[in-house]
């Protein structure tokens, strides 16, 4: 890593990753921690074994693309006119909206072009400021080690007006203009009044954002069961957009242990690492084992039928009709009404 970036080592404090011991609040969301530097590694490996497989630059013709790392695990795509050849892991100045922010260089040239492509971002991007300086870090570490205060202070005005929300990360800005509090509700929360006292006591604006227990997993960037950091912290670009229609994966007869332990990640839904297991998927499932594909159109002797759902772990499979009429199904029951041996 270049000498502008020797700071880096030095954070986080002894320590500071053993002080939560369960997601109520965030472990390790900061920048500059060991989980970081294992996250730009394999980015860095990226770069270098998979930068041709994007065809030839054509970043001559264009402003380059960075693609930047900010708090929280948080990957944003901005414009880089200043010039500079940013190296992976470079921390830069951003601009912010009404202000300006700190970050790490994640991806550049083709894959950081490729994955903007992938994300179909259509909007302007902001652009990068500047690289940043040791000094810049310094406060950026400072700001860091305030952030328990500031959590702790928002905590008891939480507790004072009486709401039923979750606090689960703080994010102060580099300049210090604007505060973000992340924080989970079951419902509509009334936070004007905390708002009001947080504007009036850190001289900032306030901005409340409620997120999902997928987001609040990713924000903890912490391990799994498995030992390994989450994949939504590490390298999942975009988590479910839909986390709480989802239904557990895990089939009868791959091989895997049907206990929720294995099934269920730590933000209480289903693991993201269950789409990328071999096997795992619904069709090849049903498919291994003569279980029919949910959505697929048979022939029955009532009429058209279309498999409306299947569940091999309670071995039914729900079957709707053509006048409208829903029957759930065994495997044999299915295969007797379609005419199957």
């Amino acid at each position: 890593m270049e000498n502008n970036v020797t700071p880096v080592e030095r954070y986080p404090p002894p320590g500071h990753a053993k002080e939560i011991e369960s997601m109520s609040t965030v472990t390790c969301s900061c920048l500059l921690g060991d989980n970081a530097k294992v996250r730009l590694k394999l980015s860095k490996i990226l770069h270098e074994q998979a930068g041709d497989l994007y065809g030839g630059d054509t970043e001559a013709d264009s402003i380059p693309v960075c693609e930047v790392e900010m708090k929280g695990c948080r990957r944003e795509f901005f414009a880089n006119p200043t010039g500079e050849q940013f190296p992976i892991g470079q921390p830069v100045i951003l601009e912010a909206d009404g202000g300006y922010d700190f970050g790490v260089v994640y991806s550049v040239g083709r894959i950081a072009r490729k994955k903007l492509s992938l994300k179909g971002a259509g909007e302007q991007l902001l652009p990068i400021l500047r690289a940043a300086s040791e000094k810049d870090v310094q406060e950026f570490t400072e700001i860091r080690h305030r952030e328990p205060e500031i959590r702790d202070a928002c905590h008891k005005r939480i507790e004072r007006h009486h709401l039923d929300m979750k606090l689960v990360d703080i994010d102060l800005r580099l300049d210090q203009q604007k505060l973000s509090v992340y924080y989970t509700a079951s419902h509509r929360v009334d936070f004007r009044g905390l708002v009001r006292d947080l504007a009036g006591e850190f001289r900032a604006r306030i901005q409340m954002i409620q997120i999902t227990t997928r987001e609040e997993a990713r924000r903890a960037n912490t391990q799994g069961p498995c030992g390994c950091v989450l994949c939504c912290s590490s390298w999942l670009q975009k988590i479910h957009a839909n986390p709480f229609a989802e239904k557990p994966l895990t089939q009868e007869g791959m091989g895997a242990d049907n206990h929720s332990f294995n099934t269920i990640g730590l933000c209480s839904r289903p693991k993201c690492c269950l789409n990328f297991s071999k096997g795992e998927k619904n069709g090849h499932a049903c498919r291994h084992q003569d279980w029919p594909e949910p959505g697929a159109t048979v022939k029955a002797r009532d009429g058209d039928a279309v498999v409306e759902g299947v569940d091999i772990q309670k071995k039914s499979i729900w079957v709707r009709f053509e006048n409208g009429q829903k029957r759930r199904l065994s495997l044999d029951q299915y295969n007797a009404l379609i005419g199957r041996k």
